[in-house]
């Protein structure tokens, strides 16, 4: 599966713990930013190419997800759902992790520095991908009721 993977500052060391942890994991891991550590970077700057990524392969058909982190990860997930398909979730435990897939089918996953370990991050993150959508049909209407919402207003 490919991530792809962004955040500003405040997630910087997390980013790239998480990297390395994907890819033992067998992700192949797309790093969007940012590159180096600079606390007046902007957020926004970099969870829109993670977010826009993962549209376009889910466009094509293609297996992805993303990875976004910042204080809180509320900022990162506001602005990834800014893009057509995207379902991102801040997740902060166990429960948010599994419901955000098993019933959303979330493909991008939001967490917040600020309030997780870097070993419960990781195992979030695990949890969350290991985690399948539930195909249950009420939950697949309610996505495509998003859908439509989301395409009514382009």
């Amino acid at each position: 599966m490919k991530i792809y993977i962004g955040t500003d500052h405040a997630g910087f060391e997390l980013k790239e713990e998480l990297k390395m942890f994907l890819e033992n994991l067998g992700c192949e891991v797309e790093d969007k930013g940012a590159y180096e550590f600079n606390e007046s970077d902007d957020y926004p700057d970099f969870i829109y190419p993670v977010a826009k990524a993962v549209a376009e392969d889910i466009d094509m058909g293609l297996d992805s997800k993303g990875i976004v982190i910042g204080g809180s990860g509320q900022g990162e997930a506001i602005v990834a759902n800014k893009v057509k398909g995207i379902r991102a979730a801040v997740v902060y435990d166990e429960y948010s992790a599994e419901m955000s897939r098993k019933h959303n089918d979330a493909n991008i996953l939001s967490l917040g520095t600020r309030t997780l370990t870097i070993s419960k991050a990781k195992k979030l993150v695990q949890l969350w991908m290991e985690t399948l959508f539930s195909n249950e049909e009420r939950h697949k209407r309610r996505i495509e009721i998003i859908k439509t919402i989301e395409n009514d207003n382009l």
